[in-house]
């Protein structure tokens, strides 16, 4: 009898061939259910990202969905984690801190820079020049600090924050909620003598309270609390009138407020300020997202490591006799040894102890009974690999929020000058960026909206046939934000280098003293009154901009820093 053989795959069942006339056929699913393409064969994708049976894809299979549906169902508890993890985690709550403090600071310094040119353009008024532009600045500037500064915190609803404290708090709930939100509102009864100099004033909101009435499901019109038209744009807001699980407010966290985006009148109601990954996208995340699982994992690593350390410390050390209690009982001849027995052993050995004191310097040394001796318990916790593996977990999260590790870490003992420099380069282009961002869709529109009172007022210089505020909201309120200094690595030749860029003509006074946080107008006018203040008081006026002995042309800039004090790298 002749046997059968059969041609079997990898998992060892008999191989069927797609069309049973023995060969594939195009279009019929294999054995994996993957599907033959003409000229390519079984399994064969275009692109590896397109693979559905292989051994790194086969359970990775992650739905397309609009940025809203993504989002909006899931926020709450990502914002609720993301707000645990900055509460008890030293490493999440410091990074959010160097955030704000690199981006916003204690304040944002307004520097009004009407665009004159544009308005001359459109309107026909030649008034609309340089001098106009430079005298409408120095006064709104003076104004808003007024405003924005006021001890009375006038510009604050509530009256507890001033502006820059507002702009502040505003930002970190960007960063760790993923929206912030200003509700701009007309308090006229506050004005008068003694009161506040505008009716204007704004509302910093949480974001939790931005929602859809009742909790309802998103629907076309409604998204995460965002009211839209049909072409997307926002045209209200509603908010809960308290927080959702304040008991105290239990009938005003179920009552919502219609807040449209713009009054009747133009005046603008609502400013709503997010990070944007996807088109369509009506409310967003936080920073921690990406990285919560390894930021929470890392947190709960080092409590692992931090209990089994202290357990160890505990439970360090004991104390070893050669007597078991037969042989202490054959001593103390009383045969087998009972408890009573044993306790007068216990006692003999407190007796030992307490007669023989051991005193060194006043301090006592334990003494053993004869016989004793210390044993050590060795523990492997935290183990080698700790610092290690914690730092590479530390990289990953501060890639996430565009720092350097070493800014999360405030370890700057493995960098040197070149690759610190390098870095904080790096990273302060982020800052700028969230700065500019935050500039544009928060500080501006809060400066707007409270410029077009002023304007209405008459108290700022206006030539004559100039238009409204609202006709040219964007030539008006254009503006610049000054925030903290970058400051310097090594404050000898990073300021001799901006010497030599203003002296070669590739930079200016105005962009040098923008990125250390100053007006340059203010700066030159500090410096003429300084020279005049030297003359009067008969002492030379040092020599500005020498740079010589400053900068070594032929420094490499790799050496490491040092911390004189202690020798080390820092």
């Amino acid at each position: 009898m002749t046997a059968v053989s059969t041609i079997v795959d990898a998992s060892g069942k008999p191989f069927v061939l797609g069309n049973g006339m023995g060969r594939a056929s195009a279009g019929v699913p294999a054995p994996d259910g993957t599907t033959m393409v003409p000229g390519m064969g079984y399994g064969m994708y275009p692109y590896d990202a397109s693979q559905i049976a292989s051994q790194e894809f086969g359970e990775w299979n992650p739905q397309i969905r609009s940025p809203d549906s993504e989002i909006n169902q899931f926020r709450d508890r990502m914002v609720a984690r993301s707000r645990d993890l900055t509460r008890n985690s030293g490493w999440a709550s410091g990074g959010i801190v160097r955030i704000l403090d690199n981006v916003v600071g204690t304040n944002l310094r307004l520097l009004a820079q009407p665009d004159y040119r544009a308005l001359a353009l459109r309107f026909g008024v030649k008034a609309f020049d340089a001098v106009w532009a430079d005298e409408f600045r120095h006064a709104v500037e003076a104004l808003w600090r007024g405003y924005a500064d006021n001890p009375r915190r006038w510009n604050d609803v509530s009256e507890k924050w001033t502006v820059g404290q507002q702009f502040r708090l505003a930002l970190r709930h960007k960063l760790i909620d993923g929206d912030s939100l200003f509700l701009s509102y007309w308090l006229p009864e506050r004005c008068g003598y003694g009161g506040a100099d505008y009716a204007t004033a704004f509302m910093l909101v949480d974001p939790d309270r931005l929602s859809n009435p009742y909790q309802a499901m998103d629907t076309k019109f409604m998204r995460g609390g965002v009211e839209v038209d049909a072409r997307g744009v926002p045209v209200a807001y509603h908010v809960r009138e308290a927080e959702q699980y304040d008991w105290y407010n239990v009938t005003e966290a179920n009552r919502w407020e219609r807040v449209p985006r713009y009054d009747t009148d133009g005046w603008r109601r609502v400013i709503h300020d997010f990070d944007a990954d996807r088109a369509g996208q009506n409310r967003g995340i936080g920073v921690f997202s990406p990285v919560i699982t390894h930021m929470k994992m890392l947190a709960k690593y080092y409590g692992v490591e931090l209990q089994q350390a202290t357990i160890s410390a505990i439970f360090g050390t004991y104390v070893t006799s050669p007597f078991d209690p037969a042989l202490v009982g054959d001593a103390l001849g009383a045969g087998d040894i009972g408890s009573d027995d044993l306790g007068l052993y216990q006692t003999e050995r407190s007796k030992w102890s307490q007669e023989r004191p051991a005193m060194l310097n006043g301090a006592r040394v334990p003494t053993l009974f004869p016989g004793e001796k210390i044993e050590s318990v060795a523990s492997a916790h935290p183990h080698t690999n700790f610092p290690a593996f914690a730092h590479e977990m530390m990289c990953l999260c501060a890639a996430a929020l565009g720092m350097s590790v070493e800014q999360i870490t405030q370890d700057w003992s493995r960098v040197n000058y070149s690759s610190a420099r390098a870095s904080l380069a790096e990273t302060w282009k982020t800052f700028m960026r969230r700065r500019g961002e935050f500039a544009a869709n928060t500080a501006t529109p809060v400066y707007g909206t409270w410029l077009e009172e002023a304007m209405e007022l008459g108290e700022l210089p206006l030539p004559a046939g100039a238009p409204d505020y609202v006709e040219a909201t964007a030539a008006y309120s254009k503006c610049q934000w000054l925030g903290p200094p970058r400051g310097f690595i090594d404050p000898t030749k990073e300021p001799a280098g901006a010497i030599l860029r203003l002296e070669a003509g590739t930079s200016t006074l105005k962009a040098e003293a923008a990125e250390q946080g100053q007006d340059w107008e203010e700066v030159l006018e500090e410096r003429a009154l300084e020279n005049a203040a030297y003359k009067r008081a008969g002492v030379p006026v040092p020599a500005w901009g020498n740079v010589n002995g400053v900068l070594d042309p032929a420094g490499s800039g790799d050496e490491t820093i040092q911390d004189n004090s202690q020798g080390g790298a820092k």
